[in-house]
């Protein structure tokens, strides 16, 4: 018999038992709802046995890991599908994403959304017939026969056999694919499926390799749920940055730069508008501003390790014989600064911020609009304290991350990134350093969860994950803490007790990408940004050319009281003039005609109809002004 802990109910099996057995002793309930398990932390099967003693947690679609199970089992039945309407597809990699999965294949000609309905149709009847999905683990020898023609398949067959992995495959019915899993016990449970779009992909991200198909597609365990998904997505569609950016004029993205991205006059005014507010907080904080340069040689990359863990990314060139490398990150020339000067244990902790322009090579496919960009501004700080200063300075930028994404409405959820396999440094030191995060955030009363793992090369990380306003999540504050980088660039400060010290750093970012949060901030709200972010904040709107000097002249003040104001002076109709500023989503439109001209008042159309109304020029620019001031939402 073994013990089996079951959320804290401890309860005896015996050995050999199943997760999904356990399940059914439990109930039917938990045991028709279960995706897959989790036996002492590690994701599985529920048709894995249970030998000794373990902690063991049944996970339904709602736990992350179950989601992954389903939508990894509904790849292989999208698989599955084409195969048998496409006998001589090619089948690469079909791995479960955040949200659904996709599936590379080769298919004697090009996929296309016309195929959907048909793939769609086949699906479902796979579903209809609840195939069990069986999983074994096979010889290499086994392999090849079993994929014989499947030469994407071969291809990762021999790599995993050489890295000595165990090779398994799970079989529905007619298809069998080399998987690690875990996948559902059956296909039945795919109550309600869609494929969503299709785009080209090269084999292992190799643009010199074959390019393949790479569907894209959605499960849900009730039909209710995939229509709460698709109404998401239409949301999602009607807030896409880049569509917005471009009715805006915001920024655009042109051929003659791919991946970099063009900020016209208004996008500026946001840009700038965002950095006027990180500046401010961040004086207030105590921090200093410094500027490194964009391009610095290998010698610092391979000193500070990016050269070795991060050169594939990064931009190259020679300058008078010597290699050179665009920067990717901003923390070597931090430390560089750092070093131009003695410290001592008084200057500490040492906050030096830096609006650094980066640059990181990303394969053309993974573009997009500002999300994902080669090159942006990174809202950098680094922070160099001793050993005691840790926890107060990991407090301290907790909070300011805390009072930025309060400002914008953000909620967000924290998680504790841990040491990578690929990582520098001796073991003590990244668990002293977790330990410190890990501190720091429970003496706040923040809750957080653990992200084995992942956190950077050169140390642990807490990471910020915001949820906007239809309740998509994006990382983007980090706090990173550091006792590797400070070592290799023998960084020193004068102690008290007059001898030389190793500082410890903090490398943190509030926005991340600037480019990136406004891209965030655009689908948060829509485009219709509050009144001291929008970059045009009132337009005046004269009824007839006989309120046009009065239109001018409401605009000369609102703009000297540093009002962002535009007039619309054009012979169109008013009707018109005002849907058109709609659409711009300007907050305030001054609407002036004859009554207005005589009695000096405007009539004010806001977006939120409580601040509308009639009034005297002198109350709504004392109104807008409060309102900027205030960065009310």
């Amino acid at each position: 018999m073994i013990k089996v802990d079951l959320k804290g109910n401890s309860k005896e099996f015996e050995a050999g038992i199943t997760a999904a057995e356990v399940a059914k002793s439990i109930g039917m309930g938990l045991y028709k709802s279960a995706c897959a398990a989790r036996i002492d932390g590690e994701a599985c099967d529920l048709r894995t046995p249970l030998t000794e003693d373990c902690a063991l947690e049944i996970l339904t679609f709602e736990d992350p890991d179950g989601k992954h199970a389903f939508w990894h089992t509904a790849a292989h039945v999208m698989a599955q599908a084409v195969q048998r309407l496409f006998p001589g597809a090619r089948f690469g990699i079909g791995p479960a994403l955040e949200n659904g999965w996709y599936y590379d294949i080769k298919a004697e000609r090009p996929l296309s959304t016309a195929d959907f309905e048909a793939i769609e149709a086949e699906m479902k009847k796979i579903v209809k017939a609840d195939l069990p999905v069986e999983k074994r683990t096979i010889t290499l020898e086994e392999g090849r026969e079993l994929f014989a023609g499947q030469d994407y398949k071969l291809e990762l067959l021999e790599e995993y056999a050489e890295k000595g992995w165990s090779l398994s495959v799970y079989r529905q019915g007619d298809f069998t694919d080399l998987c690690a899993g875990p996948h559902l016990m059956s296909t039945g449970a795919l109550k309600a499926v869609k494929l969503l779009k299709v785009a080209a992909a090269y084999w292992r991200a190799d643009a010199t390799r074959d390019s393949l198909d790479r569907l894209y597609g959605i499960a849900f365990p009730k039909a209710s749920l995939l229509d709460e998904y698709l109404a998401l997505l239409e949301e999602a569609q009607k807030r896409d940055h880049r569509r917005l950016g471009k009715e805006l004029e915001l920024f655009a993205m042109l051929d003659e730069g791919p991946g970099f991205p063009f900020f016209l006059p208004k996008g500026m005014i946001l840009k700038n508008t965002l950095i006027d507010y990180w500046r401010e907080i961040h004086h207030r904080a105590g921090y200093q501003e410094i500027s490194t340069p964009v391009m610095l040689n290998q010698d610092l990359w391979l000193r500070s390790g990016h050269w070795e863990h991060y050169k594939n990314n990064m931009y190259t060139t020679v300058i008078d014989e010597t290699n050179f490398a665009v920067k990717p990150m901003n923390c070597p020339g931090g430390m560089l600064v750092y070093k131009t000067q003695p410290h001592s244990y008084r200057d500490l902790p040492l906050r030096m911020g830096e609006l650094g322009l980066v640059h990181r090579h990303e394969l053309s496919g993974a573009l997009h609009g500002l999300m994902r960009v080669r090159c942006f501004t990174q809202d950098d700080a680094h922070i160099f304290m001793t050993q005691e200063q840790i926890k107060d300075e990991i407090k301290g930028v907790v909070q300011l991350i805390d009072q930025v994404y309060s400002l914008f409405g953000f909620e967000y959820h924290i998680e504790l990134s841990t040491m990578p396999e690929d990582h520098i440094g001796e073991l003590a030191d990244w668990e002293r350093a977790t330990d410190a995060l890990r501190a720091a955030i429970e003496e706040l009363g923040r809750e957080y969860t653990v992200n084995e793992g992942d956190g950077a090369f050169y140390g642990p990380k807490l990471d910020f994950h915001l949820v906007d306003a239809i309740g998509r999540t994006w990382q983007c504050g980090t706090i990173q803490l550091d006792m590797q980088m400070p070592e290799r660039f023998e960084l020193e400060y004068t102690g008290e007790d007059g001898q030389k010290h190793r500082p410890v750093m903090i490398h943190r970012v509030v926005f991340g990408s600037i480019e990136r949060f406004i891209g965030i901030l655009i689908e948060h709200f829509a485009g219709a940004f509050p009144t001291w972010l929008a970059p045009v904040q009132v337009m005046v709107i004269p009824i007839t050319e006989r309120a046009h000097d009065y239109a001018k002249a409401l605009q000369q003040r609102l703009d000297e009281a540093g009002v962002r104001v535009e007039s619309d002076l054009r012979s169109e109709k008013m009707g018109y003039k005002i849907r058109e500023a709609q659409m711009k989503k300007i907050p305030y439109m001054l609407v002036v005609g004859d009554k207005e001209v005589e009695e000096g008042t405007v009539s004010v159309r806001a977006r939120k109809e409580e601040k509308g109304g009639v009034m005297t020029a002198d109350a709504f620019l004392e109104s807008i002004r409060r309102e900027i001031d205030s960065r009310e939402q």
